[in-house]
C-alpha cells in the first residue's frame, strides 16, 4: 500500500482537490471513505492506495487547507508593512464570505489537534500559530523588546474575532471591534 509520504501523482492530487471540496462542504468530523469516495468519482480502496490511510487523507486534507493559508501569510510577508496593518489585512482575508467553509475547516482541524494530539491532526495547531506568529513578526522591529507579546496579542485578537464571526455571522460588529483594537495600537497596549 502507498503511504502518504509518496511523491504526488497526478491522480492523487486530482482526488486530494476533489476531497478538499467535500470536506468544505461537509466537515471533517464525520468523514467516512465510502460517502467520500462515491462523491469523488472514486472508490475507498484508491484513496487508501494514493493516501496510504484514513489519517494519511485527514493529514493531506489539512496540509491543503494549511497552503491557503500559507499563500496568503506569504504575501503579507513580503510587506512591507506595519504590524497592525499586517492584521488588517489578515482580518480582510478571514471574514471574506468565500472563505468561511475554509475557516470551519480550520476550526475543526485547530480544535481536534488539541484534543486529540496524537492522531491525524496532531501538530496543527501548534504549527498554525508559529506561521502566523512568524510573518507577524516580519512587520516588527527586530530591536521590539515587546515584540512576541504585541504579535501574540495580535494573533488572538484575530482568532478570538474569527471565532465569533463563524459563530454569529455578525461581520459589521466583529470587523468594527478589529478595526478598533488594532486601529493606533490600542490592541497592543
Amino acid at each position: 500500500m502507498a503511504s502518504d509520504e509518496t511523491a504526488p501523482s497526478a491522480r492523487r492530487n486530482e482526488l486530494l482537490e476533489a476531497a478538499y471540496r467535500y470536506v468544505l462542504a461537509h466537515g471533517l468530523a464525520d468523514l467516512s471513505l465510502r460517502p467520500l469516495a462515491a462523491a469523488i468519482g472514486s472508490s475507498p480502496r484508491v484513496l487508501l492506495y494514493l493516501f496510504g490511510s484514513k489519517d494519511g487523507l485527514v493529514r493531506a486534507l489539512l496540509a491543503r487547507a494549511r497552503s491557503e493559508e500559507l499563500e496568503l501569510l506569504e504575501q503579507i510577508g513580503r510587506g512591507p508593512y506595519a504590524l497592525e496593518e499586517a492584521a488588517g489585512l489578515l482580518w480582510d482575508w478571514l471574514s471574506d464570505p468565500r472563505r468561511r467553509s475554509l475557516l470551519r475547516l480550520w476550526v475543526e482541524g485547530y480544535a481536534r489537534s488539541l484534543i486529540d494530539p496524537d492522531g491525524p491532526w496532531a501538530g496543527f495547531a501548534a504549527a498554525t500559530v508559529d506561521d502566523w506568529l512568524a510573518v507577524l513578526a516580519t512587520m516588527q522591529d527586530p530591536a521590539d523588546r515587546d515584540g512576541a507579546r504585541d504579535r501574540t496579542a495580535v494573533l488572538a485578537i484575530l482568532r478570538g474575532a474569527l471565532l465569533d464571526l463563524l459563530a454569529t455571522g455578525d461581520e459589521e460588529r466583529v470587523t468594527a471591534a478589529v478595526r478598533a483594537r488594532l486601529h493606533g495600537n490600542q490592541a497592543l497596549a
